[in-house]
């Protein structure tokens, strides 16, 4: 008798190929699988999933690959809609995830309106419950650990701090209708160069995702699932995009309806704020990384606590985990807009999770695919600046805050004393360096905010000046 296969492994299989949208080879995807198959099951398995018409092939031999078959809605449309439908980009889905965008995607009026409902919370148990299974979470923890070295909080993230800058700044802005372009959102972060043509509020939340993401990597340490750190998180991402300025960073107090559903959030203040303890301290409690960041991707947005932003306050709080434990970051790269909605409206109105685990899963995949070539090209970690990196911090802190001169003496004079003899050469060298490289963009890393270094680089040029 032939053994069972589980769907999940399929799923695994249809993920793969979803990551070459030119299609992939039987080689190609043994290498990216992530699970342990020979090369003639996985052939086997490949054939059922052409048969069973979620794959198709094309070429032949040794150029044969296996590529997603085409998603289009399976519901009434307009005439007009056809076209866009047919070509209409999405993401490899299971089962439950298809059956989740089929009913999303009925028209509005044949949908039940629906409120806010309690028990899918409180059904919810942390390290009891699980939204992804042992088997995804699993997986993802093995294509999200680039290094085995432990190393502060935010170490990877901070490595890859431009690049995570303009793919998540541009990509979550992407799925709220920004029509930034990934070059356009990488002149304004890099060069402070405003696109042409561009609404001033497309700007502004580059520019607050940008603030958002910084506050997330300078804070490794310090961020986590409390009020503080989510308020904050949507004040910044919120800042100057709000009717109601005094609505960043607050519990709303407003009656909010949702575009395009028929899902009623709460309307009650209080009980919004009751609410959003609980999800905080659930989160907190959560001790898998990404249960933890689908968790709050799920329950943040489905609470609606502020009066908007409730989404991008969502993906951002999803990236704190990963932050947190050094893994790979979600940039949320190349994710259709629409498939991202579809399964906030399946978690609004049906109180399911599946398509929106479908996204998450995909999305992660895409972004440690992105990352793990952006880890290849950085150069490897100084290991003496890793050791005196908490030194470093100080000595560059005390020479800013005190106004003093970029000279080998005031470095020397700022070396704490915890830094051997041995090593001060070396170490002063290492401050100079940093401090010939400051400036306002980069001084979070040391704890700095940009007004201290326009005040200290100010000090400095007025010296310089009255020498001359």
């Amino acid at each position: 008798m032939s053994k069972q296969i589980k769907p999940e492994e399929f799923d695994v299989i249809i993920r793969a190929v979803g990551l070459h949208p030119n299609g992939a080879g039987v080689d190609s995807l043994l290498t990216h699988l992530g699970i342990d198959l020979s090369h003639r099951t996985l052939q086997r398995r490949l054939a059922k999933l052409v048969a069973s018409g979620r794959l198709v092939t094309e070429g032949a031999g040794r150029a044969l690959r296996y590529k997603i078959r085409s998603i289009t809605a399976d519901l009434v449309i307009a005439p007009d809609m056809k076209m866009e439908a047919s070509l209409e980009s999405y993401i490899p889905l299971s089962p439950e995830g298809s059956e989740i965008r089929n009913h999303v995607r009925q028209p509005r009026q044949m949908r039940q309106p629906i409120g806010y409902n309690p028990e899918f919370l409180a059904t919810y148990h942390p390290n009891e419950t699980f939204y992804l299974t042992e088997g995804l979470r699993s997986q993802l923890r093995k294509i999200g650990t680039f290094e085995e070295v432990e190393r502060p909080a935010g170490t990877f993230a901070r490595d890859i701090l431009t690049r995570l800058l303009i793919d998540l700044s541009w990509a979550s802005s992407q799925l709220e209708g920004n029509t930034y372009s990934r070059l356009d959102t990488e002149r304004l972060i890099e060069f402070g160069q405003v696109a042409e043509g561009k609404d001033a509020v497309e700007t502004q939340m580059i520019l607050n995702h940008k603030a958002a993401i910084e506050l997330l990597v300078s804070e490794a340490g310090q961020i986590g699932f409390d009020r503080t750190t989510i308020l904050n998180l949507h004040a910044l991402l919120s800042d100057g995009l709000m009717v109601d300025p005094r609505a960043c960073g607050r519990i709303r107090e407003r009656l909010v309806e949702i575009g395009g559903s028929v899902y009623l959030p709460i309307a009650m203040s209080q009980r919004l704020d009751e609410l959003f303890t609980v999800i905080l301290d659930m989160a907190t409690e959560i001790a898998d990384p990404f249960e933890q960041a689908f968790f709050i991707m799920v329950h943040l947005p489905y609470l609606q606590p502020f009066e908007d932003v409730n989404k991008r306050t969502s993906r951002l709080a999803a990236n704190i985990p990963l932050i947190r434990h050094n893994l790979c970051p979600l940039s949320f790269i190349d994710v259709p807009a629409r498939a991202y909605i579809d399964a906030m409206l399946g978690v609004y109105e049906l109180q399911r999770i599946e398509l929106l685990r479908d996204v998450f899963v995909w999305a992660y995949e895409r972004s440690c695919q992105q990352y793990l070539a952006v880890q290849r090209q950085l150069v490897p970690p100084d290991s003496f600046r890793l050791r005196y990196r908490k030194e470093l911090t100080s000595a560059i802190k005390s020479m800013v805050s005190n106004h003093w001169l970029v000279t080998e003496e005031a470095a020397r004079l700022a070396v704490p004393a915890t830094v051997p003899e041995t090593d001060r050469d070396h170490f002063v060298q290492m401050v100079l360096d940093e401090l010939d490289n400051l400036y306002e963009g980069n001084a979070l890393r040391f704890g700095l905010r940009p007004l201290e270094v326009a005040a200290w680089r100010e000090a400095i040029d007025k010296h310089d000046g009255a020498r001359m």
